[in-house]
């Protein structure tokens, strides 16, 4: 018998007023697994989680985390969940790394040692003093931090209390290119710990690199799941990338190339052919641009990466995350 999924959704839908934010969406997010949920802006996808993190009701559906209702054994719940909201907020603006971190600390019944998890994510080194004039230690009010250090804080905070399951909204927001790779070491650790993390991102190569499992939702439902290989699998793998001028006449390259082909123009002056790729395609490519009197520049051929299937699933008309 299967273990017990950490968190299990069944056809859930909230709604604000007029505006359906999520419709009918079932999701099952196996117990020490990372998942990942992607989603272009009002998806639905931080919705979700407060529903599951009890902050929200749900208009129909059920939700079980941990075996429980988040909203009606929210009490119960809360001691074995870590929540990390949007852009870290939730904080009294003037509260201390340290302080703040210390308290939350002193309400769970086997913490986090505070000093070490600062450590861990670089809060030991904020600048500023606290009460008794200690400079570093996470001495610097939040309000006084950048965005990346918030970022950490509450990740910190989500963490503290040695928790289960993390729920985490967008955990590497405003982090420079270190802060993600350790925020990305960090989680690793956590699931080989047993610990379950569910997280939303506008990052697919965040995705791709740390899921067990990755979630493509577009108002408010699930368009596809899967491993981000079974994801990538799912499609055609070949995909040749080249430059050229703006708004090339697509549909006379179209004509030339085989019948399973597909063109697109992803950004002005940068194109896409997907298709089975082998010399008498990459032939007839060049063929076409010598032709029309264009070069292609920094012509790739290559594997479809998630990003690729995010971006068929979600439409060119939308903006990527």
């Amino acid at each position: 018998m299967s273990a017990a999924p950490a968190v299990e959704i069944t056809s859930l839908v909230k709604r604000y007023d007029a505006v359906t934010a999520v419709d009918g969406l079932s999701l099952r997010v196996a117990a020490g697994t990372i998942t990942a949920v992607l989603g272009p802006n009002g998806a639905g996808k931080t919705t979700t989680l407060e529903v599951c993190e009890g902050f929200r009701r749900p208009d129909a559906g059920t939700v079980r985390v941990l075996g429980l209702d988040p909203w009606r054994d929210g009490a119960e719940l809360r001691p074995r969940v870590g929540v990390m909201l949007q852009e870290g907020a939730g904080f009294y603006p003037g509260a201390r790394p340290e302080e703040l971190l210390t308290h939350l600390a002193r309400l769970h019944a086997t913490p986090l040692d505070v000093p070490m998890l600062m450590v861990r994510l670089g809060l030991d080194r904020l600048g500023g003093k606290d009460r008794e004039g200690r400079r570093g230690r996470g001495g610097t009010p939040l309000r006084r931090l950048s965005g990346g250090e918030r970022q950490r804080v509450a990740l910190a905070a989500a963490l503290v209390g040695r928790p289960e399951l993390v729920f985490l909204d967008e955990p590497t927001a405003g982090l420079d290119p270190q802060g993600r790779r350790d925020t990305w070491q960090l989680l690793d650790e956590l699931r080989a710990a047993g610990v379950t993390v569910v997280l939303t991102t506008h990052l697919i190569d965040e995705a791709e690199r740390l899921a067990d499992h990755v979630v493509i939702i577009d108002a408010g439902r699930v368009l596809t799941e899967g491993t981000p290989q079974e994801l990538i699998s799912g499609v055609s793998d070949d995909v040749i990338r080249f430059g050229g001028p703006p708004r090339l006449d697509v549909g006379s390259l179209l004509a030339a190339l085989p019948d399973n082909a597909v063109v697109r123009e992803v950004a002005p002056g940068s194109y896409e052919v997907t298709a089975t790729v082998d010399p008498r395609l990459l032939a007839t490519l060049t063929s076409w641009c010598a032709a029309n009197d264009i070069l292609a520049e920094g012509l790739q051929v290559g594997h479809r990466s998630l990003e690729d299937v995010y971006l068929e699933l979600i439409g060119a008309g939308r903006t990527a995350p």
